[in-house]
């Protein structure tokens, strides 16, 4: 099989990796937050670990298949610099992106960064001032994402750098319409409008 056919069919892939990741979370966590859906069918330790082992799953395909894709449409990406000037850019992202996303998960910890907070509200203690979040708002989907751009141009590939932009568009859409009105609806009185999220790519 070509190149070209390979590259589709790695594109396809992983836009369907993508939003089965972000459509399944979305979805879900809406519903338990809405109904509880989850907590009353098997608890909220039985929910959270089913909830989790799924979206584990999803998350860890998503990232694979962004991988894959970037190596099978390797050198697509024409550029008028200097093939080192963007390597090293790419590698500086790559870095950067990943040891946000990295010290944002350390910090929040195994519960938050799988969304145990819409399982059992009451353990959320407010906007965490930790770590990164010292210094940025929402590391984990905004600098956390900068490894995939960076790897697209390590790579020299031109749907990863699209399907980049479209994760973390995907992404930066399920915290506003799910994981900040979430938050903002268990702030307490007068607390100022949390930008906090519960996870990362994830």
């Amino acid at each position: 099989m070509s190149a070209l056919p390979w590259g589709l069919l790695a594109l396809a892939y992983h836009l369907a990796s993508r939003l089965a990741y972000v459509l399944y979370i979305g979805l879900a966590l809406g519903r338990q937050e809405r109904t509880g859906y989850l907590t009353l069918r098997h608890g909220a330790e039985g929910g959270f670990r089913r909830f989790r082992r799924l979206g584990a799953t999803l998350m860890y395909n998503d990232a694979a298949s962004f991988v894959l894709l970037c190596l099978a449409t390797w050198g697509t990406l024409s550029s008028a610099l200097p093939r080192g000037a963007v390597l090293a850019v790419g590698t500086l992202l790559v870095i950067i992106g990943t040891s946000v996303k990295l010290w944002a998960a350390a910090t929040l910890g195994g519960g938050p960064y799988y969304w145990r907070d819409f399982f059992v509200p009451s353990e959320w203690e407010g906007p965490c001032t930790a770590g990164p979040y010292r210094y940025l708002k929402n590391p984990m989907y905004t600098v956390g994402y900068l490894q995939t751009y960076g790897f697209a141009l390590v790579t020299g590939s031109w749907p990863g750098l699209a399907a980049a932009v479209f994760d973390h568009a995907a992404i930066l859409a399920f915290y506003r319409l799910v994981e900040k009105p979430h938050f903002e609806k268990y702030a307490s009185g007068g607390r100022r409008e949390t930008e906090q999220e519960g996870a990362g790519e994830r």
